[in-house]
């Protein structure tokens, strides 16, 4: 749930995954790992990403919307 919500937020922000990994300074494997849900997120990159695409960390925790989710 979290990676399609992240994923989510980072397209309509028109973010890539390799600038998205870039600006929060983390490696995109690993960042596409979390999308896929293949890799576990530590809090301290939740703050992050949030920083990088400019939202509050709590956001990231929504559930994605029903269009990103089927």
């Amino acid at each position: 749930m979290f990676g399609l919500r992240l994923a989510e937020v980072r397209r309509a922000r028109g973010l890539s995954q390799e600038r998205l990994a870039l600006e929060s300074g983390l490696a995109r494997s690993y960042l596409g790992g979390v999308e896929r849900g293949q890799r576990n997120i530590a809090l301290l990159n939740i703050y992050r990403l949030a920083d990088a695409l400019g939202v509050p960390p709590a956001s990231l925790l929504e559930a994605p919307s029903q269009e990103t989710s089927t």
